[in-house]
């Protein structure tokens, strides 16, 4: 259990890794000052192909349940985030943003009906003072429009996750198409929005067409894939914390890449991050064990027959006594407690089954005498 718990973190965390590399591609690959072209280049195209390549589209009620997780995750998520990047310094638009897994907490709560506990409370905490120590800077300032559009992103994407988590997938449709239907829905919410605030760049090139199919095939197929399986697979709360890899992958890569400095504290951010993102694997991975040895032991050792064709013997062995057999049972069953036991066979036709005889009495010791052979008991009939 331990080892699937680490596993599934270790491949949804690679989803939150690839969007902190969002701002070193655009700020070196994209077209300038075109956030919300990038936005919808990033979303449509992947989403198109998966839908494309799926061949399936949705049925019935998830129609506008794909439309308000597109709008959620992709669509909404994107426009917010990039007002408050307008609005504020990196750092504080990145720390508004982190406040996501204490609404995560408390969506959780209540549509999942889930406890809140300590150690939760403390990875929250521990992470976003992480994050501060991480990208806030001497320039930082506030801005309303741009905290209450972080905030706004927060929740979105905090609802997001939830819901996903709480709808679940249709029946029958793989991830890969789940993932392309959100990312369309929430493509097509933001080409409007781009075309009439931004438009369309006059000179496109190969640089900026690298950047765009990073963009949209990393960074958003790709990506999402990895991360909505995550949902599926671990608490809502958890995947949530690992989102905090985020900035920290973003300060890393402009270490290595853009020459950006890197001063004590936001090493000590760094740890702090990392503690964060470890206290929710770990304690993900022990309420699991816990939640496994509650079950109880395996259907096979405690003689339930566990659901689905079962040899039938043991249903014969454990149903109650005068009961006839399941259909198919094995006639070999475990034999009583006792000197002997015969084992049930069907019983003949009154054709063929001859004059019946009364039992003999048992003998002085109270058991049954012994089986006498046919021509004994024909003497015995002529006497």
């Amino acid at each position: 259990m331990k080892q699937r718990v680490g596993l599934d973190s270790a491949l949804t965390v690679l989803a939150p890794v690839v969007w902190g590399s969002t701002y070193l591609v655009t700020t070196q690959l994209l077209p300038p000052d075109r956030p919300l072209l990038a936005a919808a280049v990033r979303a449509l195209p992947g989403g198109l192909i998966l839908t494309l390549a799926g061949r399936q589209l949705p049925q019935g009620h998830w129609w506008w349940r794909i439309l308000v997780l597109g709008a959620l995750n992709i669509g909404v998520f994107f426009y917010l985030l990039f007002v408050a990047a307008y609005h504020l310094p990196g750092g504080v638009a990145a720390l508004v943003g982190s406040v996501q897994p204490v609404f995560v907490l408390l969506l959780s709560a209540l549509l999942l009906r889930t406890a809140i506990r300590g150690w939760q409370v403390w990875a929250c905490v521990l992470g976003t003072a992480g994050v501060g120590m991480l990208v806030l800077g001497p320039e930082a300032g506030l801005d309303t429009i741009g905290v209450v559009a972080g905030l706004g992103g927060a929740v979105c994407m905090a609802s997001g996750i939830v819901l996903t988590k709480h709808w679940g997938r249709p029946p029958g449709v793989g991830l890969l198409t789940f993932t392309g239907w959100q990312l369309a829905a929430g493509g097509l919410l933001i080409a409007p929005v781009t075309l009439l605030g931004e438009g369309l760049p006059d000179r496109v090139t190969w640089t900026n067409l690298a950047g765009f199919a990073y963009l949209s095939l990393v960074g958003a197929l790709l990506a999402y894939a990895v991360w909505f399986r995550g949902i599926e697979r671990l608490p809502a709360l958890t995947v949530s914390l690992l989102g905090f890899a985020s900035p920290l992958a973003a300060t890393i890569l402009g270490f290595l890449f853009l020459r950006e400095g890197l001063t004590l504290i936001q090493g000590a951010g760094a740890v702090a991050v990392v503690t964060a993102v470890l206290l929710a694997q770990r304690s993900t991975a022990r309420e699991a064990r816990v939640a496994g040895g509650a079950a109880g032991p395996s259907p096979g050792s405690t003689g339930v027959p566990p659901d689905g064709p079962v040899a039938a013997g043991a249903t014969a062995a454990t149903a109650p006594p005068g009961s006839p057999p399941a259909a198919g049972a094995a006639t070999a069953a475990a034999p009583p407690d006792g000197p002997t036991a015969a084992a049930p066979t069907d019983p003949l036709p009154p054709s063929e089954a001859g004059p019946a005889h009364p039992a003999p009495p048992p003998t002085e010791a109270g058991t049954r005498p012994a089986a006498q052979s046919p021509r004994q008991t024909t003497e015995r009939e002529q006497s």
